[in-house]
């Protein structure tokens, strides 16, 4: 009776662990598709995904709506120069600003413009569209709160049905 448990619990045991691999490739599958989605949405608008992750670090890392070049370093898990190559390229497609800090000119406050910051609003609203879809289609749980709720979202979702292209959702016009 103690072989058959035994061999009833390995049997358990690996079924869960199948399962628990099976959802953790069918969750890296997921990031990698949105990942590939948030690439290719940046570039058709005219950025990089780089400076596209540059201007998301600025507005919403820090909670301030600006960072520093250290802090979008641990952003960004970048090096520091390569950080700071980033955002001068960013600061010459007048996508964010550099403003030495007073009382320590070896800290640097980097703001988004006005332009950084259409171009991200813009891009954060196709990102949340594209996240309504996938938890629409997987019902995951490890989106972030608020990520999509709201009225708004579901009527995001409809039009994602129609599975527009990157350059269709920020143009707004459809292939005919």
């Amino acid at each position: 009776m103690r072989g058959r448990n035994s061999a009833g619990s390995l049997r358990h045991r690996a079924d869960s662990a199948s399962k628990a691999i099976r959802e953790l490739a069918q969750f890296r599958f997921q990031l990698r598709r949105f990942l590939r989605f948030s690439e290719k949405a940046a570039r058709v608008a005219g950025v990089t995904p780089q400076q596209h992750q540059l201007m998301l670090g600025i507005a919403g890392f820090t909670g301030r709506g600006w960072a520093t070049i250290s802090e979008l370093q641990e952003f960004l898990q970048e090096r520091h120069n390569a950080v700071v190559a980033l955002v001068n390229r960013a600061v010459r497609a007048k996508l964010v600003r550099k403003t030495p800090v007073a009382r320590d000119r070896r800290f640097v406050r980097v703001d988004l413009t006005n332009a950084g910051r259409a171009m991200l609003m813009k891009l954060s609203a196709l990102h949340r569209r594209e996240l309504a879809r996938f938890h629409d289609s997987s019902g995951s749980a490890l989106l972030p709160a608020g990520v999509v709720a709201g009225r708004r979202n579901e009527v995001c979702i409809h039009r994602c049905e129609k599975k527009l292209s990157a350059r269709e959702m920020i143009t707004g016009q459809a292939r005919k």
